[in-house]
């Protein structure tokens, strides 16, 4: 029986690369290559291949929310009309910046998504004028996150 994997194969150096960048996608290639015993170029050339695996889906900043007045984390659960609402819901929902996520799901919502507001009366108002407006949504049940615990990647 033949084994059609289609996950992308990773061996201890790569896996060395990533957990260098996963802690600091800045960290300078020349240094990540002295840790390891490589040259420059051999992580380069890994990396390269780690992109065209499809492993790596990018590298960004992380913008501090907090800085910019956004204290208010919420989760929604949306129940809509019609399992035909679905993408018409979804094309709304990406029209709402304060919507960071977006989820089907299981269970009893069609849609849970992830939301940051300044404060609570920003989320009402987000939530009154904004999401419960959208057509085919019924009834919206909301999840203040009142501090996060955790938050990391996969262990690689």
């Amino acid at each position: 029986m033949k084994s059609d994997n289609k996950y992308a194969k990773i061996d201890g150096i790569d896996k060395k690369i990533l957990r260098f960048l996963m802690e600091d996608a800045r960290k300078p290639v020349l240094e990540i290559a002295r840790s390891i015993g490589i040259s420059g170029a051999a992580i380069h050339q890994r990396l390269r291949k780690l992109e065209a695996s499809g492993l790596l889906a990018g590298s960004k900043f992380i913008i501090n929310p907090k800085a910019m007045g956004y204290t208010t984390m919420a989760y929604i659960g949306i129940y809509l009309d019609k399992a035909m609402s679905n993408p018409v819901a979804v094309k709304q929902l990406e029209k709402i910046p304060e919507v960071l996520e977006c989820h089907y799901t299981t269970g009893n919502w069609s849609i849970l998504i992830k939301i940051l507001c300044k404060d609570n009366e920003h989320l009402m108002h987000v939530l009154n004028k904004e999401i419960q407006q959208i057509d085919g949504v019924s009834r919206t049940e909301t999840f203040i996150s009142l501090a996060q615990q955790i938050d990391r990647q996969i262990t690689i």
